[in-house]
């Protein structure tokens, strides 16, 4: 599908969420997700307590006779659907750690996931702290493009308007999803899986006394978010699975990550950290890292050399084509393929 023909639906959809607000008093998402629910709903606009009015349901009723997202890929409804989020995120106050996952990290995450797990038929996933859902689909979307079988695929978020969306964009991309509501430190109501990705929420996790059977929970004070959901992930692998992290690019460089090495060291192998491009961050202190763990296990074992560096920027084709002869040679070198 052509950008323009993605626009137009956009400016479609946006059309029906701007009606929707204005006519039920609601915040850009919360139309988002009246809106998508209509379309699901068989194009029915869902009417309460005389809301919207006639005239409104008529405008909607015609725009949504126009539009067939049934007849999209569902990388392009996804797109769709990033660009009403990234429009939500200039309208309203959406906190940092909700922020969506960009594209581009996304589709490196789902290329180095790629070469890890190319031999293998059938795999599981779960994204711990899926949010919006747009770097889980993003992944799923890449790897069914390129043949990989996803035989489960699950996501937990802790805030309901983040994970309706999730559920609904999911739905509108017809992606098999089971989505949980519920805190990511808690007991997981899902089984373990082949892989947990994550763009881990940077910051303290304040209820301390929920946390305090975790090895990385602060002996003072409160514990950082991210260390925990790292100890979560790995407690939620398979045996010789694997977890990719996008975490803060100093995430070891800190007093309180030595309990989180030795949690690592004792649990999981680190197999590698590598720099995400600078280009895609505002700043130095905001750049992000993909960090490869791999569970211990049977088949697992710790690579002879950890892969440690940065990603070559990604308008220089030259360079990204040597990295990724790098990273095949690593594969090949460490995990046989098998």
């Amino acid at each position: 599908m052509s950008l323009e023909e993605i626009e137009m639906n956009f400016n479609q959809i946006n059309e029906t969420i701007d009606i929707l607000q204005k006519s039920l008093e609601i915040t850009y998402l919360d139309a988002f997700i009246e809106t998508s629910n209509n379309l699901l709903d068989n194009k029915s606009v869902h009417v309460e307590d005389g809301l919207p009015n006639e005239q409104d349901v008529k405008i909607l009723n015609q725009i949504y006779k126009k539009m067939n997202l049934n007849t999209l890929s569902a990388e392009d409804v996804r797109k769709v659907v990033q660009l009403v989020l990234l429009k939500a995120t200039r309208q309203e106050s959406i906190q940092p750690n909700h922020q969506i996952t960009p594209d581009t990290i996304g589709f490196l995450v789902a290329f180095v996931l790629e070469k890890l797990i190319s031999a293998k038929k059938s795999v599981s996933l779960l994204d711990i702290t899926v949010g919006s859902g747009n770097l889980l689909t993003t992944v799923l979307n890449q790897m069914t493009a390129d043949k990989f079988e996803i035989s489960k695929a699950y996501g937990i978020d802790n805030d309901d308007t983040m994970l309706s969306i999730a559920g609904l964009s999911g739905q509108l991309q017809h992606l098999n999803l089971e989505l949980f509501h519920q805190d990511a430190v808690d007991d997981l109501i899902v089984k373990k899986s082949d892989v947990v990705i994550a763009d881990l929420p940077i910051g303290y996790y304040p209820l301390d006394e929920r946390v305090t059977h975790f090895d990385t929970h602060a002996t003072e004070g409160h514990s950082y978010v991210h260390h925990l959901l790292i100890e979560q992930s790995i407690k939620y692998l398979n045996d010789g699975g694997f977890g990719i992290f996008l975490v803060p690019t100093g995430l070891f460089e800190t007093e309180e990550a030595k309990k989180l090495l030795v949690y690592i060291q004792s649990n999981a192998y680190l197999q590698g950290m590598l720099n995400l491009p600078v280009e895609l961050f505002s700043s130095s202190n905001s750049r992000k890292s993909i960090l490869i763990l791999q569970k211990h296990g049977e088949g697992s074992k710790q690579v002879d050399e950890v892969l440690l560096g940065d990603f070559p920027s990604l308008k220089d084709e030259e360079q990204f084509q040597s990295f990724v002869k790098t990273l095949d040679k690593w594969i090949k070198a460490n995990f046989n393929n098998k």
